[in-house]
């Protein structure tokens, strides 16, 4: 018996908890899976089956050409709003994080505390203030509400100004021997070191967004502008009582540009996390 074949026998126990975690979490995605391929009669049948037994893409098909169901605009909205929306937070939350990182100011700790606090205040808190901004800019109902609200990304300005305190100073010093001001530096030594964090920080909130319903569905009011997580929200209202296959087709529509994204960054993500939780000074 080799290293490898001894190191699973002594950890098996890890490993099946580990599988059974695993199947718990997968079980409602195979679910979801296997009860958008059944027929209306099918899915509805008491006790309910796991497995179809004539496995059908007719769901599919209705939820893609439904005139009332746009989910290729819902998705292509959700899509750019997200995409949109990552940028901006990359761009605000960035140059923050390095001001608190790396420069020396009078209430730097206490800017940071205070911002860190309006973490906890609920998004509902200030839902109103936020919709009578948008109201009197007249951006209600256009992508500027989807995307530009909420740019100023607290939770990105902590993650990365983790990040940014675990890179030596003596790359900067080094940089400043050559001439570097802090433009300089922060983009020639912490942008190209920052990687690994500033893909999970896109990752996070592109995720985030991406699955956000709660200000779409305030601000959005026409089929052009609504996101997919509304669309499914209307779905999920008009077609419950009469075809369920068809909502859990939209779910797993919906679904699969999350998956696909995590599959792609899964390693950019672990990385992303696993160093700016190293702890800062």
């Amino acid at each position: 018996m080799n290293f490898r074949q001894s190191s699973m026998v002594r950890h098996w126990p890890t490993y099946l908890v580990l599988a059974i975690l695993s199947a718990i979490v997968l079980f409602p995605l195979v679910i979801t899976v296997s009860q958008s391929l059944m027929t209306n009669q099918e899915v509805n049948r008491w006790p309910p089956r796991i497995i179809p037994t004539q496995p059908t893409l007719e769901s599919y098909n209705l939820v893609l050409t439904q005139q009332d169901v746009r989910l290729d605009l819902w998705l292509r909205n959700s899509l750019f709003a997200a995409s949109g929306y990552t940028i901006a937070v990359l761009i605000v939350c960035t140059p923050a994080a390095y001001a608190f990182a790396r420069l020396r100011f009078p209430g730097n700790r206490l800017l940071f505390g205070i911002l860190l606090v309006t973490i906890m205040i609920p998004g509902q808190v200030t839902l109103i203030l936020n919709y009578l901004l948008m109201r009197d800019l007249k951006w209600l109902d256009t992508f500027y509400a989807l995307i530009l609200p909420g740019a100023a990304n607290v939770f990105g300005v902590f993650l990365l100004r983790q990040f940014f305190m675990q890179i030596p100073a003596e790359l900067e010093e080094a940089a400043v021997l050559d001439g570097a001001g802090y433009f300089g530096r922060f983009r020639h030594v912490i942008i190209p070191l920052s990687t690994n964090a500033l893909t999970a920080l896109a990752i996070f909130v592109f995720l985030g967004h991406y699955n956000d319903l709660f200000w779409p569905i305030i601000v959005t009011s026409s089929l052009e502008t609504r996101t997919l997580p509304v669309g499914l929200s209307i779905i999920q209202s008009s077609y419950a009582g009469q075809y369920r296959p068809m909502i859990l087709a939209g779910v797993v529509l919906s679904t699969t540009p999350i998956l696909i994204v995590y599959a792609l960054f899964q390693r950019r993500i672990i990385q992303g996390v696993t160093l700016t939780g190293m702890g800062g000074r």
